[in-house]
């Protein structure tokens, strides 16, 4: 049952809330995250959030890999602040040189190209993680 622990190598933990990606289940991982991150044990070296689970990575010659588990368990209980998150506004370019394929979206939709743009900016898109490529985040509701 969830939350497990697993060992991710020779100096990891992570820590696995669920299988599904779910906004609530993030949030959680999110605030699990930051809560570790506050507390900054000294053997911490960095916390990874990522859609379902949290990468503990950890210093070796500080502690093991059974310690950083029973030091971890207290977090479990961390729960998400509602002022952590924020709105941020990334401005989109449609059509053009930006999106030569918009035409081809709309027509394929059955839609104008003003009623793709409206479905496409409307949306609220949660940010679940950031990726392996710096400042490539990974949307939800898409």
């Amino acid at each position: 049952m969830f939350p497990t622990f697993k060992p991710a190598g020779d100096s990891a933990v992570v820590i696995i809330f669920g299988n599904e990606i779910d906004e609530d289940l993030n949030r959680k991982v999110h605030a699990v995250a930051r809560t570790i991150e506050e507390e900054n044990p000294e053997w911490l070296v960095e916390v990874v959030p990522t859609y379902t689970s949290v990468y503990v990575y950890y210093n070796p010659l500080k502690t093991s890999y059974a310690e950083a588990v029973e030091a971890l368990k207290p977090f479990l209980s961390a729960e998400p602040r509602e002022e952590e998150e924020r709105i941020v506004e990334i401005p989109v370019a449609y059509g053009g040189e930006f999106g030569p394929d918009i035409e081809f979206v709309a027509q394929y939709n059955n839609l104008t190209i003003d009623e793709v743009v409206e479905i496409h900016s409307k949306p609220l898109y949660r940010v679940y993680m950031l990726g392996f490529l710096p400042g490539f985040a990974y949307l939800g509701g898409m």
